[in-house]
């Protein structure tokens, strides 16, 4: 939807154009929740690789798959739809992403809406990066925390309640990796100055720290450090770059400056 002068909507076109990147969001969501059902099977026997081999068990006829087990009359169909709409989230992420940025883009003008291409570029293969990597720690975090059961009990896991915790692993290490490209993103349109994003370092750490402590579903050790240590990485990148861009961008307006002069 097009901006008044000087970038700006009335606050109902604000809300229609709300209303229309939910509804593509939405959309695309469904669409991708209906692959998730299609390969229902393929996916949960691949994520319940860490605690049982699911495809042998299938094959071999077995009774049970090592600690899991579904539970209630409605515990599959409960499980396929919760599966199914996950998988749909994480598949669709690209989509989705581009409609939260479609939705802030009219109020840019169109210098920094040709900046903010970077966006659509570096988000989905970070989003990619992040999910395969909470993808990758789930074997260990599964074992480090199985292995806090004591001897003498066993621990049966309800299966919809695993999977729901693997998907919602990879999809908040997604998530979370996408943080240096909005702050990379916001530098390139103008938004923040590199000196704004790395001038409190110390507040950013603590803040991602205590997201990773306060949304990773899992509390053991591992998983928080194998999230927090890359996006502390990511993060002070993300400002380096900015800075980079921040000296070329000042270089730029210096020569302009001096040729005006000349």
């Amino acid at each position: 939807m097009a901006a008044t002068q000087g970038g700006r909507m009335p606050l109902l076109d604000h809300l229609r154009e709300l209303r229309t990147r939910v509804v593509k969001a939405s959309a695309a969501i469904i669409l991708g929740s209906g692959i998730g059902w299609y390969y229902y099977n393929t996916i949960i026997t691949k994520l319940a690789e860490p605690v049982c081999d699911l495809k042998k068990a299938q094959s071999t006829g077995a009774t049970s798959c090592g600690s899991l087990y579904i539970n209630g009359v409605l515990g599959p169909l409960n499980l396929q739809i919760k599966v199914a709409i996950l998988s749909g989230i994480i598949i669709t992420a690209p989509v989705w992403l581009y409609q939260l940025w479609a939705f802030i883009a009219p109020a840019l003008h169109r210098k920094e809406k040709r900046n903010s291409f970077l966006f659509f570029i570096a988000a989905t293969p970070f989003f990619a990066i992040g999910a395969y990597l909470g993808y990758s720690v789930l074997p260990v975090a599964v074992r480090v925390l199985f292995g806090f059961t004591p001897n003498a009990l066993t621990n049966l896991v309800k299966f919809d309640d695993y999977l729901d915790f693997v998907l919602r692993i990879i999809l908040l290490f997604g998530i979370a990796f996408e943080l240096p490209v909005f702050l990379v993103t916001f530098n390139a349109i103008g938004f923040l100055s590199g000196k704004t994003i790395l001038r409190p370092w110390r507040i950013w750490v603590f803040g991602i720290c205590l997201f990773v402590a306060g949304f990773t579903p899992s509390a053991d050790p591992l998983s928080m450090f194998a999230l927090a240590a890359p996006l502390i990485l990511l993060y002070l990148m993300a400002g380096g770059i900015a800075l980079l861009n921040d000296k070329r961008r000042d270089k730029k307006f210096q020569a302009t400056l001096l040729s005006d002069t000349i």
